[in-house]
């Protein structure tokens, strides 16, 4: 269901094609959600299409945006309907495994709808607790500095980014990126190979360190697009936001 409302939302985006929109009306896509990733897109989808409401002031899609804010309310962390766990750290805790996934996902969600909510100059209420597009900036910051090295532990969790990071990462296979060369071993090879590495977040939280490097344990160290993907944008929301 997710991945229908999903492909209509952005098809709908795209060309303003009735049948979309028609689609969308009638697919019956309501269950809640605290939770936006790849296999799971409503929240994404409704914040995409409560765009239409609060940027358009286009009222048929009101109860995307009241979607949207039932999720939102869901994720932070003073919020009497609130469903998301934070480490004593800050960071949003989601799941065990690859829990960063959840972590760049969310905030990717956050600081769209801060960007919405700031153009429309909206709020909304989580029972009595108000929110506007600065409450949802200070939590998207907060989840990008973690990552970045603001942490109980002082370890920046991109990879290559600060002077405490971790580096011996389960790959699959050899890949050449770059700008960033690190000496790390080919999957489960004992033979070292020289790699290049974009910065890019692995999966772990100060709720998991790891007690070894081992490059078996996939869940707590491997980098995945569905991770460094989703923080490209809060890093540029942020950018552009603390230097304007």
């Amino acid at each position: 269901m997710d991945e229908l409302l999903w492909g209509a939302a952005w098809l709908w985006r795209a060309t303003n094609d009735a049948s979309y929109l028609n689609f969308l009306q009638t697919l019956g896509a309501n269950d809640a959600t605290d939770i936006f990733s790849w296999d799971n897109k409503l929240a994404g989808a409704r914040v995409l299409l409560a765009r239409r409401t609060l940027v358009d002031n286009d009222k048929r899609f009101e109860s995307f945006k009241l979607q949207t804010e039932d999720f939102m309310c869901r994720i932070i962390p003073n919020s009497p309907s609130s469903s998301t766990s934070y480490t004593q750290g800050g960071l949003m805790f989601k799941l065990a495994e690859s829990n960063l996934q959840y972590v760049t996902s969310i905030t990717f969600l956050l600081s769209t709808y801060a960007k919405y909510m700031s153009a429309s100059k909206y709020p909304f209420n989580c029972g009595n607790v108000r929110v506007s597009s600065s409450t949802l900036r200070n939590l998207a910051k907060q989840q990008v500095d973690y990552i970045l090295g603001e942490t109980p532990l002082k370890m920046s969790y991109m990879v290559g980014f600060g002077a405490n990071t971790e580096v011996p990462l389960f790959h699959p296979r050899p890949v050449i990126l770059r700008p960033l060369v690190v000496t790390m071993d080919s999957s489960l090879s004992s033979t070292p190979q020289t790699l290049t590495l974009t910065p890019s977040p692995e999966p772990l939280s100060e709720a998991q360190t790891r007690t070894t490097d081992s490059r078996t344990d996939y869940s707590h160290s491997e980098p995945a697009t569905y991770i460094n993907a989703a923080i490209v944008g809060p890093l540029a929301y942020l950018a552009g936001s603390y230097s304007s």
